[in-house]
């Protein structure tokens, strides 16, 4: 008996010790990316116009990082907070533990070089040395091209600076130790042409994340097969979003539309067009920022329909909401 106990206590040593070195190899070994450049981007009226439209219509930089009124359909941007950050998840949105969105305008990134911000946005890691959480897309970012990222950073440092400051992130165990391995090593600008709108489609559907909402997911792990199908799902307290099938499906999905339908369909949100459309609660609503988007130009919306067109057809019919229990 005394043999087992010792030899317990051995392995019980021997297993603490092991957890303990990976905990020390993750801290210190990640995490694993090149330090920031040290390019100093010079900004033009041309770059600033052409950050202003990705960061606002297309990247959606402004769409997490700043206030969003869901009194009104889509909940649009309150343009006095653009950059101020302040949206707080948990668990009841699908994140394991608690954070707020940070603010990027300059009054809290203002001393950031700019290879620290294209860092941060292409590989995930923050002026400290911090993983950020893939909330981020900073793995879709990384394959912006080069001059479009300069623009972006542009826009960002001539943003009005407003004083916020948010509680730092508190993960659940054991993603607060994974965490440091999530962000991309190296940035790789994408290299496309913008002639081919197939092409450009695709880099824009990239940008814009589209896969994230629109492709299910379980444990935050993509349904493989599943891609862009839909039924990604979201609790809120106005009710259960699911996102909507954008496969050229037939029947489920955007098959049957247009090019003409589909571009019609996102400028119908247009606020300077028609306003913002009230919504009283428990009614349907959307988190998909059409009033945003509808800022897309028709040449960009259609050659993002040129690509879904191209993407496999997946029968999912979707239930897009469902009212709040009362």
């Amino acid at each position: 008996m005394k043999s087992f106990f010792k030899i317990a206590g051995i392995s019980f040593t021997g297993i603490v010790i092991l957890l303990a070195g990976a905990f020390i190899y993750l801290s210190t070994a990640y995490p694993n990316v090149d330090q920031p450049s040290e390019i100093k981007i010079s900004s033009t009226p041309e770059s600033l116009k052409r950050g202003e439209y990705l960061a606002n219509y297309v990247a959606m930089c402004t769409d997490c990082h700043s206030t969003r009124d869901f009194s009104k359909f889509s909940g649009p941007v309150d343009v006095k907070t653009l950059g101020m950050g302040g949206m707080y998840v948990d668990e009841k949105f699908g994140i394991p533990g608690k954070m707020y969105v940070k603010n990027i305008t300059p009054a809290a990134i203002g001393d950031w070089t700019d290879g620290e911000i294209i860092r941060a946005i292409t590989m995930g890691v923050n002026k400290s040395g911090e993983a950020l959480f893939p909330m981020m897309p900073y793995p879709h970012y990384n394959e912006m091209m080069e001059e479009d990222l300069h623009a972006i950073v542009s826009y960002l440092r001539n943003l009005k600076p407003i004083e916020a400051e948010y509680p730092e992130k508190e993960l659940n165990f054991p993603l607060n130790i994974l965490i440091r391995t999530m962000p991309v090593k190296t940035y790789k600008p994408a290299i496309v042409d913008k002639s081919n709108s197939i092409d450009y489609g695709k880099y824009l559907v990239n940008m814009a994340v589209c896969s994230h909402c629109h492709t299910p997911s379980v444990e935050g792990e993509p349904v493989a097969g599943m891609e862009f199908a839909g039924g990604d799902e979201m609790v809120l307290p106005f009710g259960t979003l699911r996102s909507a099938n954008i496969t050229p499906d037939l029947e489920t999905g955007i098959g049957a539309w247009t090019k003409e339908i589909f571009i019609a369909k996102f400028k119908s949100y247009d606020p300077a067009q028609r306003g913002y459309i009230d919504v009283k609660p428990g009614e349907f609503n959307s988190v998909m920022p059409w009033a945003m988007y509808a800022g897309m130009t028709e040449e960009d919306l259609g050659a993002i329909y040129d690509y879904l067109r191209t993407i496999k057809p997946v029968k999912n019919q979707v239930t897009r909401f469902i009212p709040p229990v009362k």
